[in-house]
């Protein structure tokens, strides 16, 4: 079995490298740069995957892009580690916040970074970017105040799924001292060990 990540420099792909490290998944890295001007994916990637983007895995000449289905995909190769717990409602929460931390809570912080490199013109709609995104960061901390995980009483892909743009709140947000929990959750992933094997396999990595 080979799998190889395309991996891009301060990306979401550091999510897919810390979930192999924790599965014990064999794989190789190829890294790629940002154009320092425009902080774009190189054209490189476009031979990968034609939509240019990363993460992206190749597993045996098998191509598989999305953050959350490459993460479903390794769980299937790891025989269900790291999957929904075996309860309804702990299943449910799993599947939920795969989906909920692209399709719902990066959306706002995504446009907080838009907006902060606008300077002035930005500054009439930051406050209401910023409400948007601190409510989702409110239902987070009350979520994570009733778990120790994201899904249940075990850490699972969605816990990794959530890491990207929690790391990214935290920087963009401050949240340090004003959000206990979260920031509880975050100190503990940074110091697993394979969180931290992932990050000398993938290089700097500005939320870590």
């Amino acid at each position: 079995m080979t799998i190889t990540v395309h991996h891009l420099e301060n990306s979401r792909s550091q999510r897919v490298l810390w979930m192999l490290e924790e599965l014990g998944l064999p794989y190789a890295v190829r890294r790629y740069a940002r154009d320092p001007k425009t902080m774009l994916a190189p054209p490189a990637l476009r031979k990968v995957h034609p939509l240019g983007k990363s993460p992206v895995i190749d597993h045996d000449g098998r191509v598989v892009a999305e953050t959350a289905t490459i993460l479903e995909y390794l769980v299937a190769l790891a025989g269900g580690r790291f999957g929904p717990p075996q309860d309804s409602d702990g299943a449910l929460r799993w599947r939920y916040f795969l989906d909920y931390a692209e399709g719902s809570l990066m959306p706002p912080l995504l446009l907080r970074l838009v907006i902060d490199k606008m300077g002035p013109f930005g500054w009439v709609a930051r406050r209401t970017v910023t409400n948007m995104a601190m409510a989702h960061i409110d239902y987070v901390e009350a979520e994570l105040s009733r778990r120790a995980w994201f899904a249940g009483a075990e850490i699972s892909a969605a816990d990794i799924m959530m890491s990207f743009p929690l790391e990214a709140a935290r920087q963009r947000l401050k949240l340090d001292g004003h959000r206990p929990t979260i920031t509880d959750w975050l100190d503990r992933i940074h110091a697993r060990p394979a969180y931290q094997a992932a990050l000398e396999k993938g290089g700097a990595y500005a939320y870590a």
